[in-house]
């Protein structure tokens, strides 16, 4: 609920508040649940897609969006595309192609 004051500078405070948390809760919305350690994935996506680079698939958590952005322009898929086979292959058991 927004209440106005009469002070627009608390009212326009407050909506960047509102603006920081929605951003900060979508950046979060790519975390990933990986079932296997990140370098055993890290190779799988590099056997998946042999134009992968150790450097592209850099990684660490709380930094996901960092590396779908990477990927995105690496392989022109969607963040959500990607994160679905980021988590695919951390699934995976046999090799990933």
């Amino acid at each position: 609920m927004i209440v106005q004051t009469g002070n627009n500078s608390q009212y326009l405070r407050y909506g960047l508040d509102i603006a920081f948390f929605t951003k900060t809760t979508m950046m979060n919305s790519h975390q990933f649940n990986l079932n296997a350690p990140w370098d055993v994935v890290r190779e799988r996506m590099k056997e998946n897609n042999i134009n992968l680079t150790d450097s592209d698939l850099e990684y660490e958590p709380g930094r996901e969006d960092e590396l779908l952005e990477r990927l995105q322009k690496k392989i022109k898929r969607s963040k959500e595309e990607i994160k679905i086979l980021i988590e695919s292959i951390s699934s995976n058991t046999e090799r990933a192609g």
